[in-house]
């Protein structure tokens, strides 16, 4: 009787300490992206979560899913959209078709070098007005996160700009991306990511465009004799939620997770940085020729590529993209 009325007892307590745990977590979003749980965009997103759960006392669980658990990109945005999933990160550049607006980060050197002035631009009212066009797309763009910068490779000579003539480079399928290797007088030829070491070892491309981590880690620089760091192009990642789960939270655990995506942005860019270095190192060792270019060439490379890769975003983005280059211009005159 006695061991009866304990078990009785015990198990009453457990589903009493059971139902306060569920009470204690009312919202609960699936987020999904589609780095390794070893690069910065997963390792903030954990950390961000931790914030999270830690300031909310358990209310609020972001569930991260890495490497394209919850499908690729083109379908976490459509489950954002539909709510199937509650947000995802993403890659700016993987965004054009839903959102043409967001192809201004395509411009190239449109982030600027220094890492605070990267920032106040993306937290000023240019960030906070490319943000709001995803507001008619059926998602809340919380943030941008910085993901690094993209540099040239070729197995042809870069030893200078005009170099890249008549060389062929492979880009993402993007005018703007087009037009800037036009503007070297180079050709671009849009391929999947998935073709592009076969196309450099066969010579399909000369060279392509990408940040010296993903050319470490899709070793690229085995098939490629050139590389010059030129951080030309930002890779810039988008956080989004869900319209109706986001609106579903109480102001206050909103402004928990705003403050927790922006609070890291520190540590994220110092990760990455360290990735890059060490890739870096690597693709010397490999007996990759590797030059950076000074700031007089890159002043250079951005004279040349500006006037046409921001026509060619006017062309896609249509008014919204003359009002956000005007809020950039307005943003950076000062």
């Amino acid at each position: 009787m006695v061991k009866t009325r304990f078990a009785s007892a015990a198990l009453a307590l457990a589903l009493s300490l059971a139902s306060g745990a569920a009470s204690a977590q009312e919202f609960v979003a699936k987020i999904g992206h589609l780095e390794s749980t070893a690069q910065s965009r997963h390792v903030h997103l954990e950390k961000v979560a931790e914030l999270v759960k830690e300031r909310t006392e358990g209310a609020v669980e972001l569930q991260i899913f890495p490497q394209g658990q919850l499908g690729n990109q083109r379908q976490m945005n459509e489950g954002v959209q539909l709510g199937t999933i509650e947000g995802t990160v993403a890659p700016a550049a993987f965004l054009g078709g839903f959102n043409p607006a967001v192809s201004i980060l395509d411009i190239p050197y449109l982030i600027p070098e220094d890492a605070a002035e990267a920032q106040a631009l993306r937290d000023g009212p240019f960030g906070q007005a490319l943000l709001a066009t995803f507001a008619d797309k059926g998602m809340v763009a919380l943030t941008l996160w910085p993901n690094g910068k993209k540099q040239f490779s070729s197995n042809k000579p870069l030893d200078d700009l005009a170099a890249f003539a008549d060389q062929k480079f492979r880009v993402m399928d993007s005018s703007i991306l087009l037009e800037q290797f036009n503007a070297l007088g180079a050709s671009a030829i849009a391929l999947p990511f998935g073709e592009l070491y076969t196309s450099l070892q066969t010579g399909v491309v000369d060279g392509e465009e990408n940040p010296l981590d993903t050319i470490k880690n899709m070793k690229f620089y085995e098939v490629q004799e050139n590389v010059v760091i030129s951080d030309h192009g930002a890779m810039e990642d988008v956080v989004l939620f869900n319209p109706m789960f986001w609106e579903s939270l109480p102001v206050e655990y909103q402004d928990v997770i705003k403050g927790a995506f922006t609070e890291v942005i520190p540590e994220l860019t110092a990760h990455k940085a360290a990735a890059v270095e060490e890739a870096l190192q690597v693709i010397k060792d490999s007996g990759t020729n590797v030059r950076v270019a000074g700031p007089e060439e890159r002043a250079e490379l951005r004279e040349l590529t500006w006037g046409p890769a921001s026509e060619a975003y006017v062309a896609m983005a249509g008014d919204t993209g003359k009002a956000l280059l005007a809020a950039y211009e307005e943003a950076t005159a000062k």
